[in-house]
């Protein structure tokens, strides 16, 4: 073949093949041009796509509770075993470690006057509480309300081991007839075992509890409160039979002491105090806070057969302290 024609054909399958490759590139990208591809429909589907919207308060709000409810949900269910909840005391009954935001919290001030105390009475007094670890000797028991104004240690000073101690509300005894209740249990403890000589009911001015026992209707829903206080019934009637024609609160005042009084007599209903009584190894008192104008008012129930009128109950040794 003439040299020539060798020439055009080469040049012709040059071509051919030049444009073969443009039409393989055409149909096949290479991967540069295939990301720049991908990168361009996703900027397009995001420009079709709404912006995102910004939640409104209150389902900011039920998201955090749901949280907290989590939360709460996971704490409950690692609560329902107590023994679970003991084991994690002894196992971290040596971390000292104070919790977050404990320093804002109500217990700091507990702390300071714990380690005051500790400082104050526990290390200048240690031999005295050395004795304490090893034993209890009361002189006194005490049944006193749980209002939160009328605290006897407070009030009457009473020191580590000096009274045994129950705190009710309106300081009330049930009689021994009563179905078992923590008055009851602490009293059967102080006097059988601790073997306290006195026994000291405290009432108090304003009592919410005896206000509930004076305004209480018969025919009200029982709860807590009322079941309680119906302890007191007698000392409502002959209050009401002695101030009935009185104000409200002047009633409730009266029945306060007369309430202090009843207790005292349902005292007398346990075999065992009584009999104690009768031996002259215990005696039952009476006492009156006023927190009003701060005064103190004492007596002694003297409990013996064939007193002056043929009553078995008498006061003696009535003082006040102002």
């Amino acid at each position: 073949m003439p040299r020539t024609a060798l020439l055009r054909l080469a040049a012709a399958s040059t071509t051919r093949a030049s444009s073969a490759s443009a039409a393989a590139r055409r149909l096949c990208p290479s991967s540069e041009s295939d990301d720049g591809g991908e990168r361009h429909a996703a900027a397009r589907k995001d420009e079709l796509l709404p912006p995102p919207r910004t939640p409104r308060p209150d389902e900011r709000r039920l998201s955090r509770r749901g949280e907290h409810r989590r939360e709460l949900l996971s704490v409950t269910m690692a609560s329902r075993d107590h023994t679970g909840l003991t084991r994690q005391l002894l196992d971290f009954q040596h971390d000292t470690i104070d919790e977050v935001g404990a320093e804002h919290g109500p217990f700091m001030d507990l702390k300071a006057r714990f380690m005051d105390f500790k400082q104050r009475n526990y290390v200048e007094n240690f031999s005295n509480y050395q004795n304490l670890a090893e034993q209890q000797t009361p002189k006194f028991m005490v049944i006193a309300c749980a209002d939160s104004r009328v605290c006897p240690t407070a009030v009457l000073g009473f020191q580590p081991g000096e009274a045994f101690t129950v705190r009710n509300v309106a300081n009330l005894v049930p009689p021994y007839e009563h179905e078992g209740s923590e008055t009851s249990a602490a009293l059967e403890f102080a006097i059988n075992t601790l073997e306290v000589e006195n026994v000291l009911v405290v009432g108090h001015s304003r009592c919410g509890g005896i206000q509930a026992l004076m305004s209480m209707k018969d025919d009200s829903t029982s709860g807590f409160i009322k079941n309680w206080v119906s302890i007191g019934k007698s000392a409502r009637l002959s209050t009401r039979a002695a101030a009935g024609n009185l104000s409200f609160d002047m009633q409730c005042k009266h029945c306060e002491k007369e309430s202090i009084n009843s207790s005292l007599l349902n005292l007398l209903t346990y075999p065992w105090i009584e009999k104690r009584v009768n031996e002259g190894t215990l005696n039952l008192h009476g006492g009156y806070y006023n927190f009003v104008d701060c005064t103190f008012e004492k007596w002694t129930l003297l409990y013996r057969e064939g007193l002056e009128g043929g009553s078995k109950y008498a006061i003696k040794n009535r003082s006040t302290w102002s």
